[in-house]
């Protein structure tokens, strides 16, 4: 039994139930989702949070693991403070991490209508807004002087008014599609057409690009307010050596874009603690910390020379790669066992059609023969019963025939009938007796000749045809006994006559031909 089944089956119901829940939102694997649901107390709401937020390290956790392994670490530090962001000193852990969580951010719907204050308002407040913006550029000016003030100020302020912005720019505020189309469109305006890949979506969306394809995810922010803004996308963003390296698809980069002026650039910055214009992070998913955490693993604040800024960006990704490479080769092991699978069941799907088929053919074919059996016994049985009627049918004829005239009838009629075999019937007929009669005395012969007239009855449902048509052979004439007439009308006070066998073929094209006049 795996460790899935068996922790399923240790689960109460409200934790199946929450399982359940959290795994049709998430679609994470039982083995990743049981986990993670633990250490939320099974509290969906949570875990779902740290599903697309990332998971931040236990404190307690971490320091409970570095007690019997961490050396004691030396409270001595050495920094640089022309070259080091004064925000690392006033940061609330005393060792700074490898990583940062890149938690995702709040947007605004694609769907939302701006408000606008109705014009006489807009009037009416006209001089608090000019108050407001005086105080808020001077504060900025401030912040420009003194970087840390503004981290301060985020580190020290309520979190509920972290994240929020009142837009004072001007700027229409978008969804976050469009807000990433208009930074492409006003970024090639200023710098011209380039070849770097900006991601045209949110940012939440390319942290979920970036997780899924497993690929490193540049974030660029740029404040069009400071100096070294151009400067630094001219001499360093769009260097060759920088470009080259961002488009080379070995190395896996996705590069997302935004202008701080925007609200979701701006929450952006709030999230990854930005103090220092123009800014670029490397977000990366870092399977160590969570199965779904999103890490930033390289900071570049402030302007950097190409060459320093290709080197951080090799750095951070050639540190990185060795987790990534293994959930791909992970992945691509899942997929080559899923695809052989896939192909397996087809083949099974096949074979069992294959089968299937096969079946259904012996099925119709033991029908068919079944069925051929069936007819050919009716067949028989028909025929034997047509044998027995039509035997039936010359005993009860034979029995009905008048009887043949004597020599003292003046008026009789002498018929010669040759049979196919050779022998030949003579005999009279009354004047008015039918044709039919002349072909009754054939048909009868042999029960004529043998004598077997017994008291029989007619048989029923059955009707008889004769086999068999009499001609006259010079000159040639046909009597069919379906013309009727007398034999003194039709043949005269005497003949000689041929007996011919009527085809079967030859039946049934005489049945079509009437059926065509009908």
């Amino acid at each position: 039994m795996s460790t899935t089944d068996l922790d399923l089956d240790q689960l109460s119901s409200s934790e199946r139930t929450a399982l359940e829940t959290y795994t049709t939102v998430t679609g994470q694997e039982l083995t990743d989702a049981i986990p993670l649901l633990r250490r939320s107390q099974w509290n969906v709401q949570i875990a779902i949070a740290k599903f697309f937020d990332g998971e931040a390290p236990d404190p307690v956790e971490e320091a409970r693991a570095a007690l019997p392994q961490s050396p004691p670490q030396s409270n001595r530090q050495t920094r640089n403070l022309m070259t080091e962001d004064l925000t690392e000193q006033l940061s609330l852990n005393p060792v700074a991490r490898a990583s940062d969580p890149a938690p995702r951010v709040t947007t605004q719907a694609e769907d939302q209508p701006v408000y606008r204050p109705p014009f006489i308002i807009a009037l009416l407040f006209t001089p608090f807004n000019l108050v407001y913006r005086l105080l808020y550029n001077s504060f900025r000016l401030f912040g420009t002087l003194f970087p840390f003030l503004p981290r301060l100020f985020n580190a020290t302020a309520n979190p509920a008014l972290q994240g929020t912005r009142r837009n004072t720019t001007g700027r229409r505020t978008l969804g976050p599609k469009d807000t990433a189309a208009r930074f492409i469109r006003e970024f090639e305006e200023e710098y011209g057409s380039h070849p770097i890949p900006f991601l045209e979506n949110g940012y939440n969306m390319a942290l979920e690009k970036a997780q899924r394809d497993l690929k490193f995810l540049l974030v660029v922010l740029l404040s069009p307010e400071h100096d070294d803004t151009n400067e630094w996308v001219q001499d360093t963003l769009l260097a060759p050596e920088v470009l080259e390296y961002i488009n080379d698809d070995q190395n896996n980069l996705l590069v997302w874009g935004g202008n701080v002026q925007d609200s979701e650039a701006y929450q952006v910055a709030n999230s990854l603690r930005v103090t220092k214009f123009p800014f670029a992070a490397v977000v990366v998913h870092t399977p160590s910390v969570s199965s779904t955490a999103m890490s930033v693993v390289s900071r570049i604040a402030g302007f950097t020379p190409p060459a320093e800024f290709t080197n951080k960006l090799r750095t951070a990704i050639s540190s990185n790669q060795g987790p990534l490479e293994r959930i791909r080769s992970s992945r691509a092991e899942q997929q080559a066992s899923r695809s052989l699978r896939e192909q397996q069941d087809s083949a099974y799907e096949r074979s069992l059609a294959i089968d299937r088929e096969r079946a259904r053919q012996r099925r119709e074919a033991e029908a068919a023969r079944q069925r051929e059996e069936q007819e050919a016994a009716d067949r028989q049985a028909a025929e034997e019963k047509r044998e027995r009627d039509l035997a039936q049918w010359k005993q009860w004829r034979a029995q009905t025939l008048p009887v043949e005239p004597g020599t003292d009838v003046k008026d009789a009629v002498r018929i010669s009938v040759r049979l196919p075999s050779g022998e030949r019937i003579m005999r009279r007929f009354a004047a008015d007796a039918e044709i039919e009669e002349l072909y009754a005395v054939v048909e009868c012969y042999e029960e004529l000749q043998a004598g077997r007239l017994s008291e029989v009855s007619k048989p029923e449902e059955f009707t008889h045809q004769y086999g068999f048509r009499l001609v006259s052979p010079m000159p040639r004439a046909v009597y069919g006994v379906e013309d009727g007439g007398t034999i003194r009308d039709k043949i005269g006070r005497g003949g000689n006559l041929l007996v011919e066998p009527i085809e079967a073929d030859e039946d049934e094209n005489e049945v079509e031909e009437e059926e065509t006049v009908t």
